[in-house]
């Protein structure tokens, strides 16, 4: 029901974007750009003096949402570029979708059907790159604003948005097939990648029939769930693990960690796990698409002596600094069982006022233990909350750069 016990036409989201893109909806998104959430309601009672009532709340709405879509696509883009909610919400943020784009381009690729196109984020990345894009999705106001994005970034030639069934979209005519399946529902995020919306052995089917392939799948999937002729690689982006993808037509079973923004890639060796040995001087924390890739032996293989503080536990000691692109480093200074009352006073004794906490393999939240800590004092350390040969530890140190 709308307001007033209206039920709302069918296509009336569609009509109240499309009042958008008229001037006058235009230039109000133009005058709303920096305009402070927090007065809102003022804002609307004095736009709504010269402009329709409707226009206005939803020239509000796009406003709040281009605010949120800078982050992923960057202020230039994001106040230029249309969004839904699920559309800011489910995007590729830009420094991904760009990556992305950029292997395709490197395997010769010059067409895209990009499936479950959404607003068309991965679209315009490819487009950018002179990659001719057919877009489909079966939401009719997704799809009208994804072709208000292909207009606005000037690469309407080279995007075409069709509103359809991916499953009845015939791909024989592309190089390549790009499929991100919805992973949300109404009960939020979606962890049975049978439940994806078109299910995951729907989309591996859509890419074998395809020259090359690429899947945008949930970064925690099983490994058991990635067919033998797929290579997987997760992606982080400023140390975050954003997403993995399965391509086709590439590495078949391979494992691969992508960081971005430096576009550091390590590719699996099907080494063994390493075997535990006592914390030495040096912990490196590998990135998370490292761990998510089951490539902490790959890093670890880097150090001489190196090894695993637990059996179960993603945390590489050695006795030397070295540098890697994959995982941070720390120097530890002390290696205690945890006691929270003689945390307390070390940190007292050595005058530390700021800690950073970090845990793996422990209960102990970061937030409740720094309450307790009661910190006082110039000087600063890193905690490291773990075990270590299956016992709860306590690891002291500070970050350090080889």
């Amino acid at each position: 029901m709308g307001k007033n016990g209206r039920v709302p036409a069918p296509n009336e989201p569609v009509t109240t974007f499309a009042a958008l893109l008229t001037d006058e909806g235009r230039s109000l998104l133009a005058e709303l750009r920096d305009h402070d959430p927090a007065r809102e309601l003022a804002t609307a009672t004095r736009l709504r003096r010269d402009h329709p009532a409707e226009l206005v709340s939803a020239a509000l709405g796009m406003a709040r949402l281009r605010q949120r879509a800078v982050a992923k696509f960057g202020a230039e883009d994001a106040y230029r570029m249309f969004f839904t909610p699920n559309g800011v919400e489910q995007s590729t943020r830009r420094s991904v979708a760009d990556y992305r784009a950029a292997r395709f381009a490197a395997l010769g690729i010059r067409s895209v059907a990009d499936l479950c196109c959404g607003i068309g984020g991965d679209a315009i990345a490819l487009a950018r790159l002179g990659i001719r894009v057919l877009a489909v999705d079966r939401d009719p106001l997704t799809c009208e604003v994804a072709r208000a994005n292909a207009e606005a970034l000037g690469l309407a030639e080279l995007i075409e948005v069709r509103c359809a069934d991916v499953a009845e979209v015939d791909t024989a005519g592309y190089d390549a097939v790009f499929v991100d399946p919805a992973r949300r529902g109404g009960r939020g995020r979606i962890f049975d990648p049978e439940a994806y919306s078109p299910p995951l052995s729907w989309a591996i089917e859509a890419a074998r029939r395809a020259p090359h392939a690429a899947l945008k799948i949930a970064p925690g999937v099983p490994h058991e769930a990635i067919p033998d002729d797929a290579e997987a690689e997760w992606i982080s982006d400023g140390g975050d693990v954003k997403e993995a993808v399965l391509w086709f037509g590439t590495a078949p079973g391979a494992r691969r960690a992508t960081l971005l923004p430096g576009g550091h890639s390590l590719v699996g060796a099907g080494l063994p796990d390493p075997s535990v040995r006592a914390v030495g001087r040096y912990l490196y924390e590998p990135d998370g698409a490292v761990i998510r890739a089951h490539l902490v032996a790959d890093v670890a293989s880097g150090f001489s002596g190196s090894g695993l503080i637990d059996e179960t536990i993603a945390y590489v000691t050695a006795d030397e600094l070295r540098a890697t692109d994959y995982a941070s480093a720390y120097e530890i200074t002390d290696v205690l069982p945890f006691n929270l009352k003689k945390l307390k006073a070390l940190l007292r004794e050595r005058k530390v006022g700021v800690v950073t906490v970090k845990k793996r393999g422990s209960a102990v939240e970061p937030e409740e233990l720094r309450k307790k800590l009661k910190l006082e004092g110039p000087n600063s350390c890193v905690i490291v909350l773990t075990r270590a040969a299956g016992a709860p530890v306590m690891l002291l140190g500070h970050a350090v750069s080889a």
